[in-house]
């Protein structure tokens, strides 16, 4: 981290309150629009830039999106490691932020990114490639 970013701030003892769970320096008007989980976090919906294509979904907490913002590289809270990590530290598939959206509820964003590689851990371009049947109403399945 930056020497010069401020020190960290938040609520690390409240999991379950309304605010960030993990210590964080993110904007305080922005994360006061933030609705999170009872674990502090706010879904990361990642589409690309040129097309609009969605590519994935992650996880953000206050810190994760103020590094998002700030770097302009992609940053998301890993669950099962109980960690950060950029997008494409290891795999080489970078994401390059061009914008972030918050929903109208707050507990989405949507984030724009140019997408170096695949997004999906499995080597797809996209986490979307499952297609599930869908009955049309008035036909049978």
């Amino acid at each position: 981290m930056p020497a010069s970013d401020p020190p960290l701030t938040g609520a690390s003892a409240r999991a379950a309150a309304p605010g960030p769970a993990r210590p964080s320096r993110l904007d305080p008007a922005i994360a006061a629009k933030l609705r999170r989980t009872p674990d502090g976090l706010v879904a990361a919906v990642v589409r690309a830039h040129d097309s609009g294509e969605v590519l994935m979904v992650a996880w953000m907490d206050d810190e994760a999106l103020h590094r998002t913002l700030t770097s302009g590289r992609a940053t998301y809270w890993s669950r099962s490691r109980g960690e950060y990590w950029v997008k494409g530290a290891t795999s080489g598939h970078h994401q390059y932020v061009h914008s972030v959206a918050l929903d109208c509820d707050g507990d989405a964003l949507l984030v724009s990114v140019e997408q170096v590689g695949a997004a999906c851990h499995t080597g797809h371009r996209t986490c979307f490639f499952t297609d599930l049947p869908v009955s049309s109403p008035g036909t049978t399945p």
